[in-house]
Order: C-alpha cells, then sequence, then structure tokens
C-alpha cells in the first residue's frame, strides 16, 4: 500500500472523526463552480483571510488566473501577498517557529481539503465558530470541537455565542444553537455568500481540472450523438437490401 493511499485513508478516518464529534448537522454548501464570479471572490477572501496561516501547495498562481479569468497583473496586485513568482505555488508567509508559538503546530496545507471533507463540512466549519474562554485562542467550534485556530471570518460574521443544553451523564453540557449577540460587518446573507465563495474556491482548488472538464463533457456528449446518428444511418445502408 502506497503512503498517498495510507495518508487519504487517514484523512478519511480523521474527517469520519470530526463529523461523528460534530454531530453530523451539515449545513448545505449550495457553491457552483460554473459561477466564476463566486470563485474570484472566494479567491479574494482566501488570500485575504486564510492563506496568511493555510498554504496551497498545489495550487499555482498561474493556474489560478487562467482558471478564474484574471490576468496576470490581476493576480499580482490582488491575490499574491507573498512576494512568490507568478508560475510558482501558492504558500503561506507563517513559519514554523511562529505557527509552534501561536497554535502549537503549522497549520494544515487546504489544497486537498474539500476532497477529504466534503464542500458541505468546510461551509458548515467556517459557520460553526463560537466565543470560548476556556480554550486558548478563545474560539471553539461544535462540528470540529477544541480546533486549534480562531474564527478568521469573526469581523464580518459578529461574535456568535453558545447556548448549552442539560449536561449529559459525562457531565458536559451540548451545544443547542449558535447566537450572534454583536453584529459584524455584514448580516447573516452576506455572511452565507462569503462562506460559499471561499467553500467555492477550496473545491475548485482540489480539483481544478473540474471546470475544464464539465466544459468539455458537453462536448463530448454532442459528439457521441452525432457519431451515434452517423452509426444509425450506416447501419440502414448496410442492411437496406437484406430481408
Amino acid at each position: 500500500m502506497t503512503d498517498k493511499l495510507l495518508a487519504l485513508i487517514a484523512g478519511l478516518l480523521v474527517s469520519g472523526a470530526a463529523f461523528a464529534a460534530g454531530g453530523g448537522n451539515l449545513q448545505q454548501s449550495g457553491t457552483d463552480l460554473g459561477d466564476r464570479a463566486s470563485l474570484q471572490r472566494g479567491a479574494a477572501l482566501y488570500m485575504n483571510y486564510c492563506a496568511g496561516c493555510h498554504s496551497l501547495k498545489y495550487l499555482r498562481y498561474s493556474r489560478i488566473g487562467e482558471d478564474l479569468g484574471l490576468t496576470e497583473q490581476q493576480v499580482m496586485a490582488n491575490l499574491n501577498f507573498t512576494g512568490a513568482k507568478y508560475g510558482e505555488t501558492v504558500q503561506t508567509s507563517l513559519t514554523e517557529a511562529q505557527a509552534n508559538a501561536w497554535f502549537g503546530k503549522m497549520p494544515p496545507d487546504l489544497s486537498l481539503i474539500a476532497r477529504v471533507r466534503g464542500s458541505d463540512w468546510i461551509y458548515t466549519y467556517l459557520k460553526s465558530f463560537y466565543l470560548d474562554e476556556e480554550r486558548p485562542l478563545g474560539w471553539n467550534n461544535t462540528l470540529f470541537p477544541n480546533a486549534s485556530m480562531p474564527n478568521p471570518l469573526w469581523e464580518m460574521q459578529g461574535l456568535q455565542h453558545a447556548e448549552f443544553g442539560k449536561p449529559d451523564a459525562t457531565g458536559e453540557a451540548p451545544v443547542e444553537r449558535l447566537v450572534i449577540r454583536q453584529p459584524g460587518t455584514q448580516t447573516p446573507e452576506q455572511f452565507d455568500r462569503t462562506v460559499r465563495d471561499i467553500t467555492a474556491f477550496l473545491e475548485y482548488a482540489g480539483e481544478p481540472a473540474a471546470l475544464k472538464r464539465t466544459s468539455l463533457g458537453v462536448w463530448v456528449v454532442l459528439f457521441l450523438a452525432a457519431f451515434t446518428f452517423l452509426a444509425w444511418l450506416l447501419k440502414k445502408e448496410y442492411w437496406k437490401d437484406v430481408h
């Protein structure tokens, strides 16, 4: 069994554990990879709020520009904040020493997060942060309890608090719902779109070829339909004298 296969199986097991811990209540992301404007917004949001800690080591800036309809100048001016070259991959400026000091470990690369976790998981995760004074960074997450990261989108979402139910047999009180007690800069509808755009971009980053494959699929279907029609005409010609 190869190392890549072992890593994939491990990732799926971890994902399943996190899913179970969060109760499995995933919200539908509603992403649309055919919405180029959403992907462009998602790229800008990711670079501004996520790329400071998380890399996309399998995705190049030049590929983003080509797939999302952006010029090299637009990509370098609006999406590249590390000084990398246009043909290089998306790396984070966070050093390992800084990561260990702030988070206890290096934040993971997110190139394949959508393929391992799924788009609905990412969408729900980004909306499930709440303030928790008992945590070192002051935040917790209902989908992925005790996640080692703060809420990167709190200014837009607002300050979200958890309302707990009755303690269970272990003495722990489950989170019944999340409530925004201090509004952010966006309305709930606007924030939903923000999270959806980031999720769509990460879904694209996990498989950039999906954009071209979808567009090519239409032509493949048309070709097969035309070929089937020609085959039917050929069959009629061959069998016209057979009674």
